[in-house]
């Protein structure tokens, strides 16, 4: 298990679910921007009007702690829509996300099984789903890993099916903020990778994936402090450096210093939501 992941799992466990909480307190937006920024109920019925009258085949790869599905019912109608319950395979190698998912997925959406695995690690079953998704969930992917991943992700996807993935470009707040974490904490780890590269990656599979750039900016008050300092601690899976440290060291201070004003705390975001059809 690569270091990155490991302290990944450490982050996603009962152990950590302060940092976990306090990571949600601005996080839970990325979904709700996401679940705004598409038709959803649309997505879906078409996905079922090509299944017929059978339930639809999801995988949510590292699935987390089920945010996405619900913000899809809570904003975007899709408790509304026609469509039959959607069968969901949940994919993580924390077995505690794997909990935390399944007790939050709400209908439509009913668990049918669990991988406790990662994605590059998995073997998709034979005929593959119609929906496989990883929303805000491959940070953790090592790059000498990633086009087995996205290999993968494109091989679980059923013929007619649809593969969408969400992730922070080179720009946005995910990767620069690490990218800056490991340049005054960590020089010889290990960066993530963007979604420039995830889109190379899927290429590599035959596949033209079609970008939509959704940007907006994740907000915290300028009271909320241990929430920002377990947010940014939570976006590094590392909780070695308090805020102190961060508003400190270079070339993080600087960082942070743009994103705070008198009014609070504004990270940019600038996401790529990823479609692939098979």
């Amino acid at each position: 298990m690569t270091d990155i992941l490991t302290r990944s799992n450490a982050h996603w466990s009962e152990a950590g679910r302060a940092g976990m909480d306090a990571f949600y307190h601005l996080a839970t937006d990325d979904y709700r921007h996401l679940a705004q920024s598409r038709d959803w109920r649309s997505f879906f019925e078409d996905a079922q009007a090509r299944a017929g009258d059978r339930a639809l085949r999801l995988l949510d790869v590292a699935c987390g702690s089920g945010k996405f599905p619900n913000a899809l019912v809570r904003h975007a109608g899709l408790a509304e829509a026609s469509i039959r319950p959607i069968e969901t395979a949940l994919l993580d190698p924390s077995a505690f996300s794997l909990a935390e998912a399944r007790a939050a997925l709400p209908p439509p959406f009913i668990v049918v099984a669990e991988h406790e695995t990662t994605l590059q690690d998995f073997a998709p079953p034979e005929g593959g789903y119609d929906i496989v998704w990883a929303t805000h969930a491959l940070y953790a992917v090592p790059a000498a890993e990633l086009d087995d991943a996205m290999a993968r992700f494109v091989d679980a996807i059923a013929p007619g099916g649809l593969g969408v993935i969400a992730h922070s470009a080179a720009a946005g707040h995910y990767i620069e903020f690490h990218r800056r974490w490991l340049a005054a904490f960590d020089p010889q780890g290990v960066a993530y990778v963007p979604a420039e590269a995830i889109v190379d990656a899927l290429r590599k599979t035959g596949c033209d994936p079609e970008v939509q750039t959704v940007r907006y900016d994740s907000a915290a008050g300028p009271d909320d402090v241990a929430a920002v300092e377990g947010y940014l601690q939570r976006c590094v899976f590392d909780d070695r450096a308090g805020l102190e440290a961060m508003t400190t060291t270079e070339p993080v201070a600087s960082y942070l210093a743009d994103c705070r004003d008198p009014d609070g705390w504004r990270f940019p975001q600038d996401v790529w939501l990823i479609t692939v059809t098979r």
